[in-house]
């Protein structure tokens, strides 16, 4: 299992998304160049070291991820706010063995291009009228449900 983040900007999520990939298990993190630096130092301090404990790198601008990621056997689940998408408890997602979980920049979230080219749009079932999540704090629910460490689904739905 590895995490895609598509233009994460902020530091403080980029180190925050790090201390959630570290600890729940991913693989490795995978960033497009239009994001922020790990290595930024806020972005080291908010993920208390773990940049330098998950592998990290960024995709060569030549070939789009998605073909990248596709040519290495992975399949793709896009986090997106829209009413098609799977829930992310769909056992579906559990039985794929090499997965990258995309997240996308603050506000914006993932370019409408990048969900198309996803294999699986995923959602975050949300309660009491919230519409999403921080970048941060989905990666964490994401990373908990659809990483190498998940036990059972959060939801039932």
């Amino acid at each position: 299992r590895v995490a895609v983040l598509e233009n994460v900007m902020n530091p403080t999520n980029l180190g925050a998304i790090f201390r959630s990939a570290a600890a729940l298990g991913m693989d490795g993190v995978l960033l497009t160049s239009a994001g922020s630096d790990p290595l930024y130092r806020r972005a080291v301090r908010v993920s208390m070291g773990t940049v330098f404990q998950v592998p990290w790198t960024y995709f060569p601008q030549e070939t789009p991820w998605p073909e990248q990621l596709r040519a290495l056997g992975f399949q793709t689940a896009a986090l997106a706010l829209r009413e098609d998408a799977l829930s992310i408890a769909d056992t579906r997602l559990k039985a794929v063995e090499r997965l990258a979980v995309v997240l996308g920049t603050e506000g914006d979230g993932l370019a409408a291009e990048s969900i198309a080219q996803c294999d699986y749009t995923v959602r975050i079932p949300m309660s009491h009228g919230v519409d999403s999540l921080n970048v941060a704090a989905a990666s964490a629910v994401a990373f908990y449900q659809m990483g190498p460490m998940a036990e059972g689904p959060l939801s039932k739905t």
